[in-house]
């Protein structure tokens, strides 16, 4: 599933390539949006913003498109009139007189009033967004001393989108080396300089992912994700089991919390 980082950079593209146009073609796959298809010719997207995981692309007459990837979603930007080649199933399509942007195989997609989205339960159940520019440290360490919060094993808690959008796997596994700690650990046993120092590394490693091109080649990432360009995002310790801390030499180890793959060094985290 992308993470915040990849989710807003798809916002960026897509925004760049029709915000502020007039829609000229305008189709849903699912029945109850059909509805709206020739309401939306003729109007403007005004905006496309990633809340956590899912992006809320807001029309010039008072209604947004709410759509969550999932596993499996991926939007796409294309020139008017021309479709990429794929086996993935259409969803969305927006295009303008120059461009469109178009959205496969994802599932979660409806409509509302502009007005309204907020009570989407998805949105209701949000925390900040770690690449919220109004986030600061001092309110994520107030979080992690939360009730509802600071008795949880990180390994789980950093992957709960009530605690923090956008943070997804990838960036577990990265934030928890940055701040030299394990998995198992529990925001109430840390002393408040580690917990800063959590705070710190959960706005700085979401920021720095997101202002790069994308991700350095990685074993088992999606290719849309990544980059070769000299600025790319590097995994310390994610997806590299066996080979060599880059701060101590020891062997990075993997494990499996909350169904999901983890990696660590035994010696840098404690």
């Amino acid at each position: 599933m992308p993470e915040g980082p990849e989710i807003r950079r798809a916002a960026d593209r897509l925004a760049e390539a029709v915000a502020g146009r007039t829609l000229v073609r305008v189709e849903f796959a699912f029945p109850d949006l059909k509805r709206h298809e020739s309401g939306l010719v003729g109007r403007r997207i005004e905006s496309i913003t990633p809340r956590g995981k899912a992006l809320l692309t807001r029309f010039d007459h008072g209604w947004t498109l709410y759509s969550h990837n999932q596993l499996y979603g991926v939007w796409k930007v294309a020139k008017a009139g021309e479709r990429p080649d794929t086996k993935r199933s259409l969803r969305v399509v927006l295009e303008t007189g120059d461009s469109a942007i178009l959205l496969y195989s994802a599932s979660d997609v409806s409509m509302w009033r502009s007005d309204e989205v907020e009570s989407h339960p998805f949105l209701q159940g949000l925390g900040p967004d770690v690449l919220d520019p109004d986030l600061d440290a001092t309110a994520v360490a107030a979080r992690l001393q939360a009730p509802r919060f600071r008795g949880r094993a990180l390994g789980g808690l950093l992957l709960d989108q009530g605690f923090l959008a956008g943070m997804g796997n990838y960036l577990r596994s990265e934030v928890l080396f940055a701040a030299g700690l394990r998995a198992e650990r529990r925001p109430k046993d840390l002393d408040p300089g580690t917990r800063a120092g959590l705070a710190q590394a959960l706005l700085h490693l979401p920021r720095l992912s997101y202002a790069t091109r994308g991700i350095a080649p990685a074993d088992r990432m999606r290719e849309d994700y990544l980059t070769d360009t000299p600025d790319a995002f590097r995994f310390q310790v994610f997806g590299r089991e066996g080979q060599p801390c880059p701060a101590c030499g020891t062997p990075i180890e993997r494990i499996e919390v909350a169904s999901r793959r983890l990696y660590f060094c035994p010696a840098c985290q404690s």
